[in-house]
């Protein structure tokens, strides 16, 4: 039976049925426990095959050359094995057991999965000191681990030394030297030996066109991908189903729905059949606000191509209008669901609540949570995830308080989700005490924070001046070992404007640039407001120079910035031709920006100056209001009375 079994490649009916015999009862040959362990290792069952082969051993039965190879892929595949490899290999040499090309092809795919690049090369080089000459499959298992690691000198020289001992590379070998390149960032490259495998007589297929057409979308080159894609189909090579949904997710991310649509069109053409992660990717890139009709489209197509929508496919479709805001689209496919004969699921209720959510809709989330308890279905982790999003977007920080107490009660679950969106809800409604609660719950669970998080609490310590506990995330950030990013470095530099310190601020502005960063606008901003609140209004300008000259162009709040920095000190001129400069970029003063000035001149007790200034309003601002108008000269009013 296990002769056929294994013959027939029945794995997983294998698997199941020595998990309910009791096989230490039979007495099998070598080769009968080798299919097995064969079976055990195909299924994922990696800690079974190990028991199973130990009592092989147990039995005085000598384990064969396969039945250490099988061993040696049940290891690599489960991972942080590889002293057990190197036993195994120890073992294969004590009992005079010589390595063939799956031991070795096994083991370097070992090192490839695990970034094992040392020990591959140890291992290659000892292979062939011993004796070995390596073969094609042997070579491309090396190749696989440098092209995993993007390291495309080595993948090359490893090219250079098969040509040199006349071991022909196969259509694998250059796709996993393409791999490499790509890897690596060289999608030309990468691209340019495709014509190298035609030269040579080795025909590119779907995975070598596939792998730099994936690296032109991720790079944003999707013209280059799409006149890949062109020549792929000139050369006759057929694209797969990985192709297609490869360039799909690419123009979805640009929004390229018409390109996307002549796409789903070619893979029906081509008798490519569409399968659930290209409908998924069509949907997902298609729930973006205003993009509803495309929705429609694509669900229309699905249903042309005979994709007779599931209710997974209605609680995608549900999630997908409420991501594009359409929160009436998304009722009406719950019931076209219901019509269709499916019954709605926690997962049908979490994605209306999501539709509700996004608009803050509070009101509306708290009645789908009751009738999803009056049908008999409890809310989960998503259910109060999303109900504390809806309550914080709706600015209902008691609605947010009542879930958190029922979690520090312990009537709900604290997982690490609900926590954490917990903290996010509370940071996004400013309120320090419920985000410090949420935050010490969070660690107190034992949670590790991610730096969303983190950035979090050292944002709101700053806005509130603690500085040493701002600094305390700091020193959590490095102790997790996570990297600061921009967001990271712009909290720090507010941290030290808001504190006086500007001077440091441009200390951790000129570290994010010496670290090959990118600052933004809101990095610029922030240090020069900190100069700006400190007087030093050259350091301010010096600042906005560098900015504009990295290709960052002023808004508002830059321009607000130096208006009240200017008006602080009285540099009344200064203010009007930062007014003037303004109106010329396109960037139209606000009521923000002329209430500052008007505060800077009664601070200054200049009453006369103010009244004036606001006079002249029109003569260089024509849009300006007559009521907003009004307003200043009240606030003037109110200032000479006080």
């Amino acid at each position: 039976m296990v002769k056929i079994l294994g013959r027939e490649s029945q794995h997983s009916v294998t698997s199941k049925l020595f998990d309910v015999i009791p096989y230490k009862d039979f007495t099998l040959d070598v080769r009968a426990w080798t299919t097995i362990l064969h079976a055990y290792s195909r299924s994922g069952k990696y800690d079974k095959a190990i028991a199973l082969f130990d009592f092989m051993k147990g039995r005085s039965l000598n384990p064969t050359l396969v039945t250490y190879n099988v061993m040696l892929d049940v290891y690599g595949k489960k991972g942080r094995s590889w002293n057990k490899i190197l036993d195994l290999l120890d073992e294969m040499k004590s009992v005079g057991l010589e390595f063939d090309e799956f031991t070795c092809s096994t083991v370097l795919s070992a090192c490839g999965r695990e970034g094992l690049l040392e020990e591959a090369k140890s291992f290659f080089d000892e292979l062939k000191l011993s004796g070995y000459i390596p073969g094609t499959v042997t070579y491309n298992s090396l190749l696989q681990v440098y092209g995993k690691a993007g390291i495309y000198n080595e993948a090359l020289s490893v090219l250079r030394e098969m040509e040199e001992k006349n071991c022909p590379p196969d259509s694998v070998t250059y796709n996993e030297l393409v791999a490499a390149y790509v890897r690596a960032g060289f999608q030309d490259e990468g691209a340019a030996f495709i014509e190298t495998m035609a030269q040579k007589g080795i025909m590119p297929n779907a995975i070598t066109y596939t792998t730099v057409i994936d690296a032109y979308g991720k790079a944003g080159k999707e013209d280059r991908a799409l006149s890949l894609f062109r020549q792929m189909k000139e050369s006759g090579c057929v694209p797969n189903v990985c192709t297609y949904n490869s360039i799909l997710g690419m123009l979805g991310k640009k929004s390229r729905v018409d390109d996307m649509m002549e796409i789903i069109s070619d893979m029906k053409s081509n008798g490519c059949k569409p399968n659930r992660v290209t409908w998924n990717t069509m949907l997902v890139m298609c729930g973006n606000k205003g993009m509803q009709k495309y929705v429609n489209r694509v669900f229309q197509e699905m249903k042309n191509c005979g994709f007779e929508p599931d209710r997974d496919t209605f609680n995608t479709l549900i999630s997908a209008y409420g991501r594009c805001g359409s929160e009436i689209s998304a009722s009406k496919m719950h019931e076209e669901m219901i019509k269709a004969g499916f019954s709605p699921c926690i997962t049908t209720y979490n994605a209306l609540l999501n539709a509700l959510a996004r608009r803050g809709d509070w009101r509306a989330s708290e009645s789908v949570v009751l009738d999803l308890r009056n049908k008999g279905f409890k809310p989960n982790e998503t259910t109060y995830c999303l109900m504390i999003q809806s309550y914080s977007k709706g600015g209902n920080i008691r609605g947010i308080e009542r879930i958190a107490k029922e979690i520090y009660d312990g009537h709900i679950f604290p997982s690490w989700m609900l926590l954490r969106t917990l903290v996010l809800a509370n940071f996004k409604c400013r309120s320090l005490v419920g985000m410090e609660r949420a935050f010490q719950e969070f660690l107190k669970n034992g949670y590790k924070p991610d730096l969303v998080l983190f950035n979090s609490m050292l944002s709101i310590f700053s806005r509130n001046r603690m500085y040493d506990r701002a600094q305390d995330m700091i020193h959590f950030i490095r102790e997790n070992g996570l990297k600061p990013d921009l967001v990271t470095y712009n909290s720090l530099m507010d941290m030290y404007a808001r504190a006086g310190d500007c001077w440091k601020a441009q200390e951790v502005l000129n570290g994010l640039l010496e670290g090959n960063g990118r600052p933004d606008l809101v990095s610029y901003n922030t240090v020069i407001k900190g100069f700006c609140r400190q007087g030093l209004m050259q350091e301010a300008m010096r600042t906005l120079t560098e900015m504009t000259n990295r290709g960052i162009r002023p808004c508002i709040v830059t321009y607000n910035t130096f208006v009240a920095g200017f008006s602080a000190r009285g540099f009344f001129q200064e203010v009007d031709e930062v007014i003037s400069y303004m109106i010329e970029d396109n960037c139209r003063p606000n009521e923000l920006t002329y209430t500052t000035i008007v505060d800077g001149f009664c601070k200054a007790k200049k009453y006369k100056d103010a009244m004036e200034f606001v006079s002249r309003i029109k003569e260089k601002d024509g849009l300006y209001g007559e009521e907003s108008m009004q307003r200043l000269v009240s606030r003037i009013r109110e200032n000479m009375e006080s």
